[in-house]
């Protein structure tokens, strides 16, 4: 169940890590870094969620790996 879970993780994982990517390549991202000097919360919580969730997803993966 813990290999599920991870592999889970690590999937959604990864994909916010590049929807991050995406929206901090978006004209929207560029005008607001060009504006306040930041790349914004949305962009930041993509980048935080994902590598939480791959983080998470990694150490539940390999958890399943030593039973």
């Amino acid at each position: 169940m813990h290999k599920i879970i991870g592999v889970t993780l690590l999937v959604i994982g990864v994909f916010l890590l590049l929807r991050g990517h995406d929206l901090s390549s978006s004209w929207g991202s560029r005008l607001t870094n060009l504006a306040f000097g930041s790349s914004g919360t949305r962009v930041t919580s993509f980048y935080l969620g994902g590598a939480l969730c791959c983080a998470i997803g990694l150490v539940e993966f390999l958890r399943s790996e030593k039973k």
